[in-house]
């Protein structure tokens, strides 16, 4: 499929192969373009970039507020902090801020995407491996896809299955866009950044960690013991008290932790009164779970169901009713304990 793409159709889809060398057309390198006047404009642009991104009022929608640049020099600075984004996170080397920017411009280009002819959209699909000439997806192909979508009418046992295919609805397509969107840069992060670059990009980088630390403590605050819930509070107990607990408790309760912003070192120093306790063996359970090593892969704790099903549902109160999910149950209690007068 042949389209002719205008200059500033490589700003709304920076992750386009034609924006890239578009882009690359007046770099000489990545040092040589960071140390020029546009260099110093662009850095800027991709912090900004990653902040609106950590922004929970922020919508990706940002066309009204910040029109598209049609100019050379506009779209090359709006391609060009979008690749320099991708290079703060992966400096970052935090799992949950590469997921925060994917997310991002994945609704960003979804944004843009709604208002093109169907010829644009289909070749800008077809790019991150997207059609919407099926009217199903190969069982496998689907669960890629919907992997990070939590809605309970994605999962696969509520879906109509024939012959090996997963039927798909015209509007569900436009769903699995985006998120197919995001699934496709998020399998290219981190990048390999060379150690020097990121240590000259090492203000940048703590700029961007001190505003996603903000914004953790904006979603759950300093943590707070009194508002866990009962599951996560009895396996709290039981690894204070020095008991030993499951394998599937200790994931559970690390990747809770984890999730409501407590420190890995400190996770870590939690599990020095377990019997077992291995300080390599816990480290590198907690980094794992954290996002930080072997994969990459940043975990969420267990579902209310899922706590169910592995046993480690116990004592549910009057809250549990209401949530699916203990960091809801969480986030719910600290809302609560913070509107009420001291």
């Amino acid at each position: 499929m042949r389209v002719s793409l205008e200059t500033r159709d490589f700003a709304k889809y920076p992750f386009l192969k034609e924006s890239q060398q578009f882009m690359l057309q007046s770099h000489e390198s990545v040092d040589a373009f960071l140390r020029s006047s546009a260099g110093k404009v662009a850095i800027r642009y991709a912090v900004d970039r990653v902040q609106r991104a950590l922004s929970h009022t922020a919508q990706a929608t940002d066309t009204a507020s910040s029109p598209v640049p049609s100019d050379n020099l506009g779209v090359r600075l709006e391609v060009s902090s979008y690749a320099l984004a991708r290079v703060l996170v992966s400096c970052g080397n935090e799992r949950a801020l590469i997921d925060r920017l994917t997310r991002y411009e994945a609704q960003r280009a979804y944004a843009f995407l709604e208002t093109e002819d169907e010829t644009k959209r289909s070749y800008i699909a077809a790019q991150v491996g997207f059609s919407f000439e099926e009217s199903s997806l190969p069982v496998t192909r689907y669960i890629e896809i919907t992997a990070g979508m939590k809605e309970e009418r994605w999962r696969l046992v509520n879906r109509e299955v024939h012959e090996g295919r997963v039927r798909v609805e015209p509007l569900e397509a436009e769903e699995l866009l985006k998120e197919q969107i995001r699934v496709t840069l998020l399998s290219q992060l981190p990048l390999e950044v060379p150690q020097s670059l990121c240590e000259e990009l090492a203000p940048y980088v703590s700029r961007i960690q001190e505003t996603f630390q903000q914004k953790v403590l904006e979603d759950f605050g300093e943590v707070d013991e009194s508002c866990f819930p009962p599951c996560m509070q009895a396996i709290f107990s039981a690894l204070s008290g020095g008991l030993n607990i499951t394998h599937s408790g200790r994931f559970a309760l690390t990747a809770f932790l984890h999730n409501i912003g407590m420190d890995s070192s400190q996770i870590i120093s939690l599990y020095c009164r377990a019997p077992d306790f291995d300080v390599g063996k816990t480290q590198y359970q907690v980094e794992h779970i954290a996002g930080r090593g072997g994969t990459g892969t940043e975990y969420t704790a267990p579902s209310c169901a899922a706590m169910r099903t592995l046993g480690l549902c116990v004592r549910p109160d009057a809250y549990c009713e209401k949530v699916n999910h203990p960091l809801n149950y969480y986030r719910n209690r600290k809302k609560g304990k913070r509107g009420k007068p001291s």
